[in-house]
């Protein structure tokens, strides 16, 4: 017989239960909160002669059921992780471009705006060492090292040519004409 005495009684049982779900005492309170409510809610589908306690733990574990099947489904809809790898692969990608360009711009720079430009960025050296190592003043290692880098900037900004963007020889030869 459904009432809420035996209910109440039931409720040790269902909070051990619960707690197996859950593995978590708030969680599982809340899970034994959620199946009386709604056991009271559904009390007129109660056949008499059923278990209250299998009647009402089965209630709960429909309810747990349902909720870790919103929340996987929501994790996996909205997990950024996936996303995340790609871009970081992309990522890996453009670095690896960005590092290719810029050795391409390197070799278009003459000896010394490149040994100025290792020793200063790559290598962290002081104005003060880069001069004592080429037996040179300050001033010029800064003058040096602002052409380098305007160099540098020049060669990477101007527009790359593919082979394929360039026209073979008798079609520039037809475009002359």
């Amino acid at each position: 017989m459904f009432n809420n005495a035996a209910l109440i009684q039931e409720t040790e049982r269902l909070n051990k239960f619960a707690w197996r779900l859950t593995n978590n005492v708030h969680d599982a309170e809340d899970l034994v909160q959620s199946a009386l409510l709604r056991a009271i809610e559904k009390k007129h589908m109660f056949k008499e002669g059923t278990n209250l306690y299998s009647w009402v733990s089965k209630i709960m574990f429909n309810m747990f059921v349902s909720k870790y099947r919103r929340k996987v489904k929501f994790e996996s809809q909205y997990d950024p992780e996936p996303y995340l790898e790609k871009q970081s692969v992309k990522a890996q990608q453009d670095i690896e471009m960005e590092v290719q360009d810029v050795e391409k711009a390197m070799q278009t720079l003459s000896e010394d705006h490149k040994d100025i430009l290792i020793m200063v960025c790559v290598e962290n050296m002081q104005y003060a060492e880069v001069a004592e190592k080429l037996n040179i003043p300050v001033g010029t290692v800064r003058s040096r090292l602002s052409r380098a880098r305007d160099s540098l900037e020049q060669a990477m900004t101007q527009p790359k040519v593919d082979a394929f963007m360039t026209p073979a020889p008798e079609m520039a030869a037809r475009m002359a004409a």
